[in-house]
Formats: C-alpha cells, sequence, structure tokens
C-alpha cells in the first residue's frame, strides 16, 4: 500500500480509503443498494487493514435496520474497534455530518438537512455513542449550508477539537468560493478550517479539475473522491459485460456513454487490467487527489480492488483516456488574462 500526506497536515493516508456505507441494510436509494452484513463487513475491515489500508470512511446516516433509523453502518464499525487487537489505534476514522437522520423524532421540528451548534453537537455525539470510541479523527461536512453563519459551525467543532475529541474537519461537494469562504471564516476565528474536501471526480465528471482541485492543492486541502467508479458505470467491461452486471441505477448512465465506455474497456483490455482498477489508477494518478473512496460490498470487491495501487499508467495511456473522455474546456474570464486550467497530469 501507498500513502500520502494528508493536505497540509503531517500525517500519512493509504491511497484507497475504505468506504463503509455498505455496511448495514440499505434503503436510502429506493431499497436496492446491496447490503453487507456485519460478518463480511469484519472481514473486508480486517482485510483492508492487513492490506495496509489505514484511512476508513463514513456517515452518521449510512446503514439502518429498516425500520426509518439511522446508524448502523456506524455501529458495525464501532463493534469491529471494539475486538481490540489495534484495530482502532491504527485507523484514520472519518465519518459525516449534516444530513437527516432517518429517526423520524431524532430532531423533532428541527429535522432539516442543515447545520446549527444545536445539532453538530447532538449528532457528532451520536457518532461517538455508535462508534463505542472517545475520539475522532475527522468529521466532514456532508454538504453545504448557506443559511447558517460559519461562525455558528465553527464554534460547534471547535468546541470539540478543544476538548481532545476531534482533530480535523472536512467538507463535501464544496465549490472552490465555498471552501474559501470556509477557510477565511476559520482564520479570522485563528483556527484550522478545513483540512479535506469530499468531492465527486471521476472520467465521466471531470469539472474539478478546473477549480475546486485548484483551490484545494492552493490551500493545503486533500481530496477524497466520492463514488469513485460512478456508481459501478466505470467499472463495466462491455466487452465482457457478464464479468460484472449493470445495476439498475446505473443503466440508463451506460448507454448515455456507451461509445465511450466501450472504447475505455477496449484500452483496458489492452492493458490486461480490469476497468475498475484502471479507473481507480487513472484518480490517484492526479496530484490533487489523496484517496478515492472505495466502497466494497464483498470481501472479494476489496481484494479486486487492491490491485489498483500496482498500477502506474504511462503518459500516452493518459492521453489516451483524455481523448475518450476529454478534459473539461479551461475557463475564460471577460476582465483580464486570467485563465483558470485544469492541474497537470506531470
Amino acid at each position: 500500500m501507498e500513502y500520502k500526506k494528508f493536505g497540509r497536515s503531517n500525517i500519512r493516508v493509504s491511497r484507497l480509503c475504505l468506504g463503509t456505507g455498505n455496511f448495514g441494510y440499505n434503503s436510502n436509494f429506493a431499497g436496492n443498494w446491496a447490503a453487507t452484513g456485519e460478518k463480511e463487513a469484519f472481514k473486508i475491515m480486517d482485510a483492508a487493514l492487513e492490506a495496509g489500508i489505514n484511512f476508513f470512511d463514513c456517515a452518521n446516516v449510512y446503514g439502518n435496520h429498516g425500520e426509518g433509523t439511522s446508524g448502523d453502518s456506524e455501529r458495525i464499525v464501532g463493534k469491529w474497534f471494539k475486538q481490540g487487537g489495534g484495530r482502532r489505534e491504527k485507523i484514520f476514522f472519518a465519518t459525516k455530518v449534516g444530513r437527516t437522520m432517518l429517526n423520524n423524532d431524532y430532531d423533532g421540528v428541527n429535522t432539516s438537512d442543515a447545520y446549527s451548534l444545536w445539532k453538530i453537537r447532538r449528532h457528532v455525539e451520536g457518532s461517538f455513542e455508535r462508534l463505542q470510541t472517545d475520539h475522532i479523527e475527522m468529521i466532514s461536512m456532508h454538504h453545504v449550508d448557506r443559511e447558517t453563519s460559519w461562525d455558528e459551525i465553527w464554534e460547534a467543532f471547535e468546541t470539540f477539537v478543544k476538548a481532545g475529541r476531534l482533530d480535523y474537519v472536512g467538507s463535501s461537494k464544496f465549490t472552490s468560493w465555498e471552501i474559501m469562504k470556509a477557510q477565511e471564516a476559520a482564520r479570522s476565528r485563528h483556527f484550522m478550517g478545513l483540512i479535506c474536501e469530499q468531492h465527486r471526480y471521476d472520467m465521466i465528471k471531470r469539472g474539478a479539475e478546473l477549480e475546486v482541485f485548484p483551490c484545494c492543492t492552493d490551500q493545503g486541502i486533500a481530496v477524497t473522491l466520492f463514488s469513485p467508479l460512478q456508481r459501478g458505470v466505470l467499472a463495466v467491461d462491455l466487452l465482457a459485460p457478464n464479468q460484472r452486471p449493470i445495476e439498475a441505477l446505473s443503466a440508463p448512465l451506460v448507454e448515455k456513454y456507451r461509445p465511450q465506455l466501450t472504447a475505455y474497456a477496449k484500452l483496458c483490455h489492452d492493458l490486461g487490467e480490469k476497468p475498475v482498477n484502471i479507473t481507480l489508477a487513472w484518480e490517484m494518478a492526479h496530484p490533487a487527489v489523496t484517496s478515492p473512496i472505495i466502497g466494497p460490498a464483498t470481501l472479494d470487491d476489496l481484494e479486486e480492488m487492491l490491485h489498483s495501487t500496482e498500477i502506474k499508467l504511462s503518459p500516452d495511456v493518459l492521453k489516451e483516456i483524455d481523448r475518450i473522455f476529454p478534459p473539461p474546456e479551461p475557463l475564460f474570464y471577460d476582465e483580464g488574462p486570467a485563465v483558470v486550467r485544469p492541474i497537470s497530469w506531470s
């Protein structure tokens, strides 16, 4: 396993981050997201740790009992931690706060996808309880809330940091201007602010190359990638479709990009590799990317994806991928010579 510096911090995390969102029963997506039970989840986490993955990702809303209650993913991870053997001490664990818990009465009249000091405090305390730990390495904001002041948001997180219960704060799905607004508010409070942005980025959706990646690189903010396989679309081999069935949710995108995905499958065949691993290797090759967050539903899934860390793509292969999935056009502004260009692969 390879490791990379985590933004401007002086710690190193594995190039693959283990996403635990499949753990527990999930009905968040029309009831058809594959669920991973506790026994298989334990096998996946043991194998990930043995392979050198020291970076796990979760969220307080992941996993539910099928009874309208959230949190099973964190509970399963917490039970795994309690087995001992250095499991908790070896893992940089990240979870998220912000979305509405499925428990109908959890926040009462304040149920919403928003932030407040009150909500952050209650939801973070809930994560501590489910994870059976008194300390979390990073908690990210699951989305942007443009109605709550940054003073209130930072006050909530600072309380946990100062108490020694939280190390870092991250964001998810923020634009570059929202990242900078958060950072400037943190600086005014003499607080570290954001250390990581969790973003959507893959061969199909490359917009982050224009502004979010340059912003994070400039500010010393790590970048992790959620759904790095575009919900399995970029793991499909259209030249051998029976190897990995196309999920119902992914089928429309597969049809939309069928010509490109077919050309991509041919490239992968020429390289002697599976699309899933070339996709992850391509993402890890970008200098702004710290770790794609993989979400194996089975131990076999994990073992397959681990190979991606051993693949190094040549400049010619990167150029061919650019031909198949073109990068975004540079942004030209009306005034002055300013041009925002994607970060170079070199």
